[in-house]
């Protein structure tokens, strides 16, 4: 058995450093925008990708010949606009989408939706017809809803692997462990709270109380510390002032869930990230807890494990905006003109 205080990657700095050689074609959709383009400049330093495939409906060519310029293996190709998208997925081995409106102050995950489902279904459908057994990864919010809509796409075009779609949820992850590090005066690197349910607001689930190393607080700062944690991006939001949401962070978190995804892919073992997947953990369809990844996607579920009375109710209390979020995105597929 796999212990989930298996910590994938202890810092991006082993997936930049390793001198292992990969190939694998990793495509960017949406890697024009304020994640998109950081997201790319991190792959782009990957040992683990040989080709970098970037979309996006603007600038692509741009931000293609600027990352080319940078002295690491991995070929970057620029796409722009729906007549490109095709050939940007042809063959890939991992697709990230990050494509999206962001979020501005005073908006829900959720207030995306209308925009961002009708994006993510476009793109879902291209993977399906391009590139079928490529690892999809999905960071367009809501990731509650854009999650089912890209499993019922996939399912339209009979290419669905529930194994191979991932909700990238590593942010919550990212910001735990960050979070608990600074309370409590340790090393980040070396700090690993599984965050399990949804990604947004009540629905994501920090589960201190597995928390490598093991960490206590009373109950006054544990409860502070969790809505923190559930609202991080609203305090990112807030502090940018209407000038976008979490970019540099999410895209942190992209790249290390893609470089997991890798890892795992090329045959390393032991290989854990929480992510928002089918799921039969819980009544709802689709729950984030930690997976043991392997080389053709989801190995194991190794799910919620044990939890505290306090984390008990979180689950509890996020099981009905996520079962609604779950409709939301199967209702507008099957609304789909």
């Amino acid at each position: 058995m796999f212990s989930r205080a298996v910590r994938p990657t202890v810092s991006l700095a082993r997936s930049l450093s390793t001198s292992s050689q990969n190939n694998a074609k990793v495509a960017v959709l949406g890697a024009s925008g304020g994640i998109g383009q950081p997201l790319s400049l991190l792959l782009k330093n990957s040992p683990l990708v040989s080709h970098l495939s970037l979309f996006d409906i603007a600038h692509t060519p741009g931000v293609a010949a600027d990352l080319s310029h940078i002295e690491t293996r991995a070929h970057v190709t620029g796409h722009m606009g729906p007549d490109q998208l095709d050939a940007a997925l042809q063959g890939c081995d991992v697709v990230v989408i990050p494509a999206g409106v962001p979020r501005k102050p005073g908006m829900t995950r959720d207030d995306l939706f209308n925009t961002n489902a009708t994006i993510v279904a476009t793109l879902a459908d291209a993977c399906a017809r391009n590139c079928p057994e490529a690892m999809i990864c999905i960071i367009a919010n809501p990731v509650n809803s854009t999650i089912p809509i890209t499993s019922e796409v996939m399912k339209k075009h009979g290419v669905y692997n529930p194994n191979r779609v991932f909700g990238v949820t590593t942010l919550d992850i990212v910001r735990a462990n960050a979070f608990v590090a600074e309370l409590k005066g340790l090393d980040p690197a070396r700090v690993n709270v599984p965050v399990i349910g949804g990604h947004a607001g009540k629905t994501i689930i920090p589960l201190i109380s597995q928390c490598t190393p093991k960490v206590e607080f009373p109950a006054d700062q544990l409860s502070a510390l969790t809505g923190r944690i559930q609202e991080a991006g609203t305090e990112v939001v807030k502090a940018k002032a209407g000038a976008g949401s979490a970019t540099l962070s999410m895209a942190y978190a992209g790249a290390r869930f893609t470089f997991s995804v890798l890892d795992a892919m090329n045959g390393k073992e032991g290989v854990v990230e929480c992510s928002y997947v089918r799921s039969e953990e819980t009544e709802c369809k689709y729950f984030s807890t930690p997976l043991l990844l392997g080389k053709n996607g989801i190995e194991k579920n190794l799910g919620l494990g044990k939890l505290s009375a306090f984390e008990e109710k979180l689950v509890a209390d996020a099981i009905g905006e996520l079962k609604s979020s779950i409709k939301k995105g199967e209702d507008f597929v099957a609304n789909m003109k």
